[in-house]
């Protein structure tokens, strides 16, 4: 409606300035009834002609050459209309015969002027505001009708060659349905897909694809794979913008839908400004900084500019791989690939008197339960003593903070790798209340917990995929279990974000820990059939699921909380606090002291017994209860 009413005011600006432009101001006879009945009749004629061309149906966000194309139509309709309708009443007395080519061009410029003005305003630039529509050959129906559908559109209209013909737009607000973007139609929301795919049929445009443009929630990705199943359609998405920037796409064209796009979830806001402040100038070390999670972490310190950054793990392979990642994409940067083990206290007190850091994240871990729950004094060497003595170094070097990466798996733990890194946790718990308690310039220790990663070494995912390209079966331990999952990229920017909130947190909040916001879990059986439908094959029909049984120390449903920990919010929509128990720092460490003594001897049993003291909340016996439940 506004944009019809500024519409309806340039015509009557445009009326009275074409008039000025030709007689001159004096020579307007501004008191002649007539003209004022031809203002009049000249601005109704405008008007009914722009409602009825449909002048409406374009978004001045995208305005170009096909809204250029609609203008130049309207107003040659209206002039032709408003000729023989005036002649007929004061047959055009005081308007010269020019005027209507004057008043032509005058209303061309102030209807599209404001519209091309508007998008070089939005675009900062005039790059995109000649491109007009072409058709091409694979007909597709857009989801969501923001800036990327506009973008991929207008390319599509750019590229002679490009392969596919944008039918229609699905919009998820439907603030936009009846209108069109670079002549495209935005034809209804997204509830109303059913009709849309319809009304495209009979018109013979039917889609053969579904592009994404926008992040569906996880209940619509569903409902767009089932309709997509059932019409013999495939669907892909579009890059974003935050692909671009980190350099995985180079051109806007869709690709298949990843399984990270399965979650539904949306991006949580950051404050880049914390964690740029948090690691800029800084030296860090990572340990375990060629597994999943250390080296997406390497990755984004990288970009907030460290000082130094040393990667610290105990597989040269990995090591190498990552180090020549990052010397790739940062060349300049200072940087130390350290060969160790963190289990070697010895070399953890030669790599921090070496390297100085300031802030060092402990990613370093066995994490494949089964794996571990076969070699439990494996487990606890690295995930517990290994956690010990990297805390205890940091405090000797004088460290500022250190960050535990921690799992879902120690809250009420079935498994051995859930119940050390528990009580890895309680460790760095203990340390950071002592901390709190001492000197000033004590080391901080910060606890971030969270769910299963997208991809990560030895999870579901990357097995499913395995599984796929073999031809099937796919494997699930049971129909009823569910995951908390999360991409890796979104996981350790929230570990960022905690370890910047977590260095400046008050004094009561020592020994809290911090947890990420998974969202809803899913279940691993549904994950399989999609994963299946995703690469354009029948569950169950193309690829077999098998159930196996649960494997040792695996529970059907993990936690982020124990009972007794309350979720205490931290100002920010991605991370909560728990507050678990805590334990007394001597008699924790004394109680090391004997579980190190242990493992030395291979007494597997005693340390099984000692963890299940330390660790009171972990009883195998919840495997077979919650199978049964």
């Amino acid at each position: 409606m506004v944009a019809f009413l500024h519409d309806l005011t340039m015509a009557a600006v445009s009326f009275v300035a074409a008039l000025v432009l030709r007689l001159g101001v004096e020579g307007v006879p501004f008191d002649s009834a007539n003209l004022w009945l031809a203002l009049v009749l000249f601005t109704a004629v405008c008007g009914a002609v722009f409602w009825t061309t449909g002048l409406y149906q374009g978004i001045w966000r995208y305005a170009s050459m096909n809204d250029l194309v609609a203008i130049a139509r309207a107003v040659t309709l209206s002039l032709l209309i408003f000729l023989p309708v005036t002649f007929l009443i004061t047959r055009l007395d005081q308007l010269p015969r020019s005027f209507l080519i004057i008043n032509w061009l005058v209303l061309a410029f102030l209807l599209a002027a404001p519209r091309l003005l508007y998008r070089v305003f939005k675009d900062r630039g005039f790059d995109h505001v000649l491109e007009r529509g072409t058709h091409t050959r694979v007909p597709v129906l857009l989801i969501g009708a923001g800036d990327a559908a506009e973008v991929f559109i207008r390319e599509m209209a750019r590229d002679r060659d490009a392969a596919y013909q944008v039918v229609g737009v699905a919009d998820e607000k439907g603030t936009r349905v009846g209108r069109r973007i670079h002549g495209v139609p935005v034809l209804g929301h997204l509830d109303d897909l059913v009709g849309i795919l319809a009304a495209l049929a009979r018109n013979g445009q039917r889609p053969q694809r579904f592009i994404l443009t926008k992040q569906p929630t996880r209940a619509q990705f569903e409902g767009l794979l089932d309709l997509a199943d059932a019409r013999g359609m495939t669907i892909a998405r579009l890059p974003r913008l935050t692909e671009f920037r980190s350099g995985e796409a180079a051109r806007f064209e869709p690709r298949p839908v990843a399984i990270e796009d399965l979650l539904g979830r949306t991006r949580t806001p950051l404050d880049r400004g914390a964690m740029g402040r948090l690691v800029a100038g800084r030296r860090v070390l990572v340990t375990g900084a060629g597994g999943s999670i250390g080296a997406e972490l390497v990755r984004q310190i990288a970009t907030f500019q460290p000082a130094h950054l040393s990667l610290l793990d105990n597989s040269e392979y990995l090591l190498y791989s990552i180090g020549l990642e990052l010397g790739e994409a940062h060349a300049a940067l200072s940087r130390t690939l350290v060969l160790g083990d963190v289990r070697d206290r010895g070399r953890l007190d030669q790599v921090m008197a070496r390297e100085a850091p300031e802030l060092v994240f402990h990613a370093a871990a066995l994490k494949h339960v089964p794996m571990v729950e076969a070699n439990p004094v494996e487990g606890v060497l690295t995930n517990v003593i290994g956690t010990r003595n990297a805390a205890d170094a940091c405090r000797q070097a004088g460290v500022a903070a250190m960050v535990l990466i921690s799992t879902d798996k120690a809250v009420n733990p079935t498994s051995v790798m859930g119940a050390t890194k528990r009580l890895a946790e309680s460790y760095c718990q203990a340390l950071d209340i002592a901390a709190r308690r001492g000197a000033r310039f004590a080391t901080r220790f910060i606890t971030v917990r969270f769910g299963n990663v997208l991809g990560s070494t030895g999870s579901v995912v990357p097995l499913f995929h395995r599984q796929l390209a073999a031809g099937g079966p796919l494997t699930v331990t049971d129909p009823e279990m569910t995951r908390y999952f999360m991409t890796v990229r979104e996981a350790v920017e929230l570990v960022l974000q905690a370890s910047a909130l977590g260095l400046e947190a008050p004094r009561a909040e020592a020994g809290k820990i911090y947890v990420l916001d998974m969202g809803e879990p899913v279940k691993i059986m549904d994950l399989a059939r999609q994963m299946i439908r995703l690469a354009g094959l029948r569950p169950d029909k193309d690829i077999e699921i098998v159930v196996t049984g649960p494997r040792p120390g695996e529970k059907l449903r993990e936690e982020l909380f124990h009972q007794a920990e309350p979720a205490i919010e931290t100002g920010h929509p991605g991370l909560r606090l728990a507050a678990p128990r805590t334990a007394n720092l001597e008699l924790l460490g004394r109680s090391l002291d004997e579980m190190a003594e242990l493992c030395a001897g291979e007494r597997g049993d005693a340390v099984i017994r000692l963890l299940r003291h330390l660790v009171p909340e972990y009883h195998e016996e919840q495997i077979k209860s919650a199978a049964a439940s």
